[in-house]
């Protein structure tokens, strides 16, 4: 008779997840949104703190994929679209940081 245990068994077993370049180009444009969302709320005066560790991760996140060789045109062409408006966001941000006298990034 063997003993059941209640913990959930993992399909991976303790291997580390292989993420695909479409999974990451998803999370990025999910990111860059978040990050969006984040630096609206600050700019608004919810919170007091900018969000950079948000913006230190999606910079990664882009590092990332750029070092990617095996990009189909279809999956530069998307990357390279979030690229340009995480680029324009951020140069609007640096923007409204630097009228409100913040350290700027």
């Amino acid at each position: 008779m063997a003993i059941q245990s209640n913990k959930p068994q993992s399909k991976n077993m303790g291997r580390e997840e292989v993420v695909s370049t479409d999974q990451q180009l998803a999370r990025l444009d999910e990111d860059i949104r978040k990050l969006k969302i984040e630096f609206g709320i600050f700019f608004n005066g919810g919170t007091k703190r900018a969000p950079h560790e948000v913006r230190g991760r999606v910079e990664s996140l882009i590092k990332r994929i750029a070092d990617d060789r095996n990009l189909t045109y279809v999956q530069r062409y998307q990357f390279n679209s979030s690229v340009a408006r995480y680029t324009a966001y951020r140069e609007l941000w640096r923007r409204n940081l630097k009228i409100r006298g913040e350290v700027s990034f």
